[in-house]
């Protein structure tokens, strides 16, 4: 009878859409598409930085600072007469490598949290309030205070932008335990003597991977925007380090002069950014119907 009604539950369960489908649907969508291309030239370009680059990106020359457009330098030079060309190649590096480690330890520290919130309700009261305390703190004035007072670094960038993500993350996964632990499945796997461990890992945490590969997406966005906007405003990167947020911020002083000092980082922020957030909107739907359908 228990068996019956396990295959059963199994059966009434949402199915699961594969990766090879995912991706065909995904591919039919033509804006996403061009997200792809756009996202998979950023990943070549800074994989390819050494390259592509026309000189060093960190190579100080007083003789040429402020250069426009040339042959020798297709963005021209910023202030100190570095190639911009080549610093924003390499800013695409350091843009992504934050945004990537951003997202991926947000959503693994959430997923960790949002679990034990989730399926012990002891732990859910303290744990939420916890996080609803960090939550209601602006994100971006929490990652000002926290970059002030562990300094200027990478890793104190990438926790100043952590910290105010994964209470998201956290709120997300225990929503989707609380509605596991009703279902028909769980109930059963719970009363056939199923250790808590393989409960967690084979009924309830694969659940959990579509809706945070789409929070993921929007998070590693959030992540570069963030970075940006706390180099920008002099407490992200050290200014050593070439980011499309310490490019812009470099060349605030002398946008009127050389509009290009701003303009290039920007626009390629602006299309890594778009291009993350529609192929996260395409996989939200595609990983998502129902969510479509209420839409």
């Amino acid at each position: 009878m228990v068996t019956k009604t396990l295959d059963q539950s199994a059966q009434d369960a949402p199915a699961k859409v594969s990766i090879l489908q995912s991706i065909r649907t995904l591919l039919n969508n033509w804006p996403v598409s061009i997200a792809a291309i756009i996202m998979l030239s950023m990943f070549v370009m800074a994989l390819a930085a050494p390259f592509l680059a026309t000189s060093d990106p960190l190579a100080i020359n007083p003789a040429v600072r402020l250069g426009t457009i040339s042959s020798e330098h297709y963005f021209g030079t910023d202030s100190l007469g570095r190639d911009v060309f080549s610093r924003v190649i390499y800013g695409a590096r350091t843009s992504l490598v934050v945004g990537f480690v951003a997202a991926i330890a947000s959503v693994l520290l959430g997923l960790l949290i949002g679990v034990i919130a989730g399926y012990f309700r002891m732990a859910d009261v303290i744990i939420m309030r916890v996080m609803d305390g960090i939550m209601s703190i602006p994100s971006i004035v929490l990652a000002v205070a926290l970059v002030s007072l562990a300094g200027a670094s990478l890793t104190a960038v990438l926790v100043a932008i952590i910290v105010p993500e994964f209470p998201r993350v956290v709120r997300l996964v225990r929503g989707v335990i609380l509605n596991l632990r009703t279902e028909p499945y769980v109930e059963a796997a719970i009363s056939l003597g199923t250790p808590l461990p393989k409960l967690l890992v084979r009924h309830m945490i694969p659940n959990t991977l579509a809706p945070l590969i789409v929070q993921g997406s929007f998070i590693l966005a959030s992540a570069m925007l963030t970075e940006s906007i706390l180099s920008f405003l002099g407490v992200g990167l050290p200014p050593e380090i070439p980011s499309w947020g310490n490019i812009m911020a470099e060349g605030r002083r002398y946008f009127q002069i050389l509009p290009g000092l701003i303009f290039f980082p920007g626009v390629f922020l602006a299309l890594t950014v778009l291009s993350i957030n529609l192929i996260g909107d395409a996989l939200r739907d595609t990983l998502d119907p129902k969510m479509v359908r209420r839409l």
